[in-house]
Order: C-alpha cells, then structure tokens, then sequence
C-alpha cells in the first residue's frame, strides 16, 4: 500500500501543479482587456477582407483558372497577425511589466509555465480561428461558386484552422526568445512575409520554389489549395508541416532559454 502510494503521490502533486499554471495563465490572459478585443478582431478581420476578396473578384475563379476555395481564405493572412500579437501578449505583456519575475517566483518550473501558457493561447485562439475560417468559407462559396468537393473543403478549412493554431504557438516561442513584445511582433511578421517577398525577387525559379518551400507562411497556406495540388511548390500537408516545424523550434528554443536565462 505504501509503495502504491508512493508511486502515485508525485503524479497527484505534477498534476496539481500543472492545473495551477493553467489556470494562473488563463486567468491573467482572460482578464487582460486587450484579449477580448483581439480574439473579435481576429473574427472580423479575416471575414472582412475574405468578403471583400471574394466579393470582387473580376471573374468566376474557377473560370478565370484560380482556386475558389483558398480565394474565400484570403483574409487568413491579415487574421494571422492578430494571432500573433494575441500570442505575443501572453508571453511579452510580463516582460514589459516587469510581472515575469512574480510569475516565475511563484511558479519555479518555468518550461510549465510556457507550456501552461501555449495550451492557454491554443484554446483561446482555436474557437476564434474556427468561426473567422468556417465563415470566411462558406461566404466565399457563395461569392464564388465552383468551389472544389466538400472533402478538399473540409481539408483547407480545418487546416487553416491548425495553421493559425501553429501561428499562435511560433509567436509565443519567439517573444520566449527575445523577451520583448514589439520586438517579437516584428520578428514574427518578418518570418510570415519575407519568405514570399524573397521569393518573389529570386532570380532563379529553382530559389523561388524552395523559398516558398520553407517559409512558414507560404508552406502552411499551401493547405488552403484546392485545385492545381501538383503544381504547388510543396503538399498541403507537409507545407503545414513545415510550419509545425518552425513552430515548435521556436518553443523548444524558447524553453531552453527561459531555463538558462535569469528572469
């Protein structure tokens, strides 16, 4: 009997542990008046400039030799950044306070707290994520009939969906590295948009196509296609997984720092 519970003691104590943190996280990101405002702002900037994508499009897309359904996703790209900053403020806000110190005071496992902080992040974002993707879709549908079989749908909807996910998750391991919430926000955006930006300069395709290859943003939106998979520089799949990998790099990287670094 006293084995059994030595055995189970620890378990019980790093459950309690991890449940604290949790719920240390979500309350201090459910209290911070910023989050309400972003997680709306996420919703309604990806709707917005979907609709008024779709909406305006000259011709049918799948006439004019284009993809309805990642047509109907456009507004993902301006949503992600909301994304971002949402994630960079959970993390960064207590570097700019001075609060981290408390933080880690009372909650000394600090690779707990990242990760407390991610779960946390990942739930608040997800419902965002899913109603901003679910309606941007089904309005682009009806803005632009044509769109591909339900089962592509459904892939480049749900891994929209996942892609903002693993967003959130890169912005909180890069503000864990840099320590600084403007710093972070622009460290993040540069990682989204300079990839294509190169790309687009590259002289030699051969570049091109492998700067769209790694790119954490033109990889994982490579699962919002529809139509031309064979053409794509990289899968849907494996483009978010490239953007998984960066992600949880950035975590790892993170975590590592955070137990090296004095607060």
């Amino acid at each position: 009997m006293s084995t059994a519970l030595a055995v189970v003691a620890p378990s019980l104590r790093t459950r309690r542990t991890g449940l604290r943190y949790l719920h240390a996280e979500w309350t201090k990101l459910r209290t911070a008046p910023e989050t309400v405002w972003l997680v709306v702002g996420i919703v309604v900037a990806t709707v917005a400039v979907s609709v008024l994508v779709a909406a305006n499009m000259p011709c049918d897309t799948a006439v004019c030799g284009g993809d309805p359904t990642k047509t109907g996703l456009t507004g993902v790209q301006l949503g992600q950044a909301l994304v971002a900053i949402l994630a960079v403020f959970a993390v960064g806000g207590e570097y700019g306070t001075g609060m981290i110190h408390g933080t880690l005071a009372a909650m000394p496992r600090r690779a707990g707290v990242l990760a407390a902080k991610a779960l946390v992040v990942t739930c608040v974002v997800a419902p965002a994520a899913a109603v901003a993707v679910t309606a941007s879709a089904l309005l682009g549908r009806h803005f632009l009939p044509g769109a591909a079989g339900l089962p592509a749908v459904l892939r480049a909807t749900g891994g929209t969906v996942l892609y903002l996910l693993l967003i959130g998750l890169l912005a909180i391991g890069v503000t864990a590295i840099v320590r600084n919430a403007a710093a972070a926000v622009g460290v993040v955006l540069a990682l989204l948009f300079l990839f294509p930006i190169l790309a687009a300069a590259a002289p030699d395709p051969h570049w091109e196509r492998h700067l769209l290859q790694i790119g954490p943003m033109t990889a994982g939106l490579a699962v919002q296609a529809t139509t031309g998979l064979d053409k794509l520089p990289i899968g849907p799949w494996a483009g978010l997984g490239v953007t998984a990998a960066w992600a949880f790099g950035a975590l790892l990287v993170g975590a590592v720092l955070l137990e090296l670094r004095d607060a």
